[in-house]
């Protein structure tokens, strides 16, 4: 590897250096499995490359620390030590922005993250509800290599998704994460409403084993 290269990929896989960040990384590290949390990583990563893609440019179209923040915690909700008791996307969402404001981030920020994450398996949804909304969404569908819809699978080269790859390897992120969102439906009915995702999820499992979504990612650019 030449130093040029070299330079593009650290730049690829760099995280922001902030007390902030650190903070939310020592968290989700903690509560998470190593897969998930690779995930929620990579989930920013992709998600800095479709800003670029869309040509949206940190602090004049989104505060890079506060996707970072909702990135990395977008699966809080299924966190091993949650109350698990509603759907993962607004639990995650609620522990999110209850973090941020209590490490003096604003009300008005805190509840912009708290969207993002709400929002994340929403599509047609999320896309209206701005900027961060967008990244979140198109990040974690990214991740994914394309059954959730993305139009930026493509628009990533081997390169880099080998980089990013190497530094957050995938650890069968799609069993792993379905397990976490099925075990933490499993325990409330208000955890599952019909139609969402995990509703859905828990659904699938227990009727065919298997959800569509592992059945689709199986073909999927990055696979598992």
């Amino acid at each position: 590897m030449n130093g040029s290269t070299r330079e593009v990929t650290t730049d690829l896989i760099t995280l922001p250096g902030t007390p902030l960040a650190d903070a939310v990384v020592n968290l989700v590290r903690t509560v998470q499995t190593p897969s998930v949390f690779n995930h929620s990583v990579r989930s920013y990563l992709f998600a800095r490359l479709v800003a670029g893609r869309l040509d949206l440019a940190v602090g004049r179209d989104y505060d890079d620390s506060l996707l970072f923040a909702a990135c990395v915690m977008h699966d809080l909700g299924v966190a091993s030590d949650g109350a698990h008791c509603q759907r993962f996307e607004v639990e995650g969402a609620d522990r999110a922005a209850e973090f941020l404001v209590g490490r003096g981030v604003s009300a008005a920020d805190a509840d912009e993250v708290w969207q993002a994450i709400a929002l994340h398996t929403s599509p047609g949804i999320a896309e209206r509800r701005g900027t961060l909304c967008v990244l979140v969404r198109e990040g974690v569908a990214l991740d994914f290599g394309g059954p959730l819809g993305t139009g930026h699978v493509e628009a990533v080269t081997d390169e880099q998704a080998d980089a990013l790859h190497a530094a957050y390897p995938r650890l069968e992120m799609i069993r792993s994460l379905t397990d976490a969102i099925v075990a933490q439906a499993a325990k409330n009915p208000k955890n599952a409403p019909r139609y969402t995702i995990p509703g859905e999820f828990l659904r699938e499992r227990e009727t065919f084993g298997r959800t569509r979504l592992e059945h689709a990612c199986r073909s999927s650019r990055w696979g598992s």
